[in-house]
């Protein structure tokens, strides 16, 4: 069993930058695969970036490159997604997940633990 505490969101400007953090515990972190979800108000929840149990294996979707990056901080159980260059449709809620699997995944139904969710909203 893993439980995971979501921290950061906020209101930003278009343009500017926030950071999410997620704390797990009840496994070792360094066997689990971490991902950020995000669903916005009538919108399926998606897939944003994942990464694997090396944190030289991560993945993004395509709105997400170039602007968002995900790291892990195994010694301190936490996974954080900094994001950049932020705009009105990065608007949603934003999930932490994991994952026992040892391959990373972008699949929503692969990941078997999820975070409380935290409000990230961009104004125009």
């Amino acid at each position: 069993q893993v439980q995971l505490v979501q921290s950061g969101g906020g209101l930003v400007q278009a343009g500017g930058s926030l950071r999410l953090s997620c704390a797990a515990s009840g496994r070792t972190f360094s066997r689990l695969a971490m991902g950020w979800f995000r669903q916005a108000p009538g919108k399926e929840r998606e897939f944003v970036a994942a990464i694997g149990w090396s944190d030289s294996s991560t993945r993004y979707t395509d709105s997400a490159k170039s602007r968002f990056t995900i790291s892990r901080d195994n010694a301190k159980n936490t996974v954080n997604l900094q994001m950049n260059s932020l705009k009105p449709e990065d608007t949603a809620v934003y999930y932490c997940a994991a994952t026992a699997r040892i391959y990373v995944s972008t699949a929503l139904r692969e990941f078997d633990y999820w975070g409380q969710g935290t409000q990230v909203t961009v104004s125009s």
